[in-house]
């Protein structure tokens, strides 16, 4: 079963920006805290942000001040606003629980950013 939904990703010219959406399912988004992870081709899953049912957020150094990660807890949905982005933001974007990455991952959505 699907219980998360990854969309808005796109191509982009550097400097760019691109507004990411994760539909997740009741019982995942009610956890405490959601992520974004990106993998780049040939390169290891990394954290991105992340944020808590309260709102409290934390950035990757390399995307601080650039993304901003936030959420609705009545829809169920994560966001993440990139802007400023980078050839080195290339990647395909997911969001999860961090709790329990071990359950699987959803499909990912590509954002591609040329210089």
């Amino acid at each position: 079963q699907v219980q998360m939904v990854e969309s808005g990703g796109g191509s982009v010219q550097a400097g760019g920006s691109l507004t990411l959406s994760c539909a997740a399912s009741a019982s995942i988004f009610s956890r405490n805290v959601m992520a974004w992870y990106r993998q780049a081709p040939g390169k290891q899953r990394e954290w991105v942000a992340s944020i808590s049912r309260g709102g409290n957020t934390n950035y990757a150094v390399s995307v601080k001040g650039r993304f901003t990660i936030s959420r609705d807890n009545a829809k169920n949905t994560l966001y993440l606003q990139m802007n400023n982005l980078k050839p080195e933001d290339t990647g395909v974007y997911y969001c999860n629980d961090p709790v329990n990455l071990g359950r699987g991952w959803g499909q990912g959505t590509q954002v591609t950013v040329s210089s």
